[in-house]
């Protein structure tokens, strides 16, 4: 029970961090982006493209974490074991 419960926490904690990275990324690059376009608003589209490019980049730090996230959780090999101990312990 123990094990599970740790892989809860760990993917909890895991996505958590991942997200806050992101999200403090994503808004830096749109600060710069923004200020960028005030200083040169000619130049709007070419640091509007590279910002998109830039924030796909980012976003996908968050998506490898939410994967590795739902490996610990959904591909565990103990799993089954986790599960079939706490239906016992639910029944008593």
């Amino acid at each position: 029970m123990e094990f599970f419960t740790m892989c809860v926490l760990a993917a909890g904690i895991g996505m958590a961090l991942g997200t806050v990275g992101t999200g403090i990324g994503q808004g830096l690059a749109v600060k710069s982006a923004v200020e960028g376009v005030s200083r040169n608003p000619g130049a709007s589209g070419k640091i509007l493209t590279t910002m998109m490019i830039g924030l796909a980049m980012i976003e996908s730090l968050a998506i490898y974490a939410l994967v590795i996230c739902l490996i610990i959780l959904f591909a565990n090999p103990y799993k089954a074991d986790m599960l079939a101990q706490l239906a016992k312990a639910v029944a008593k």
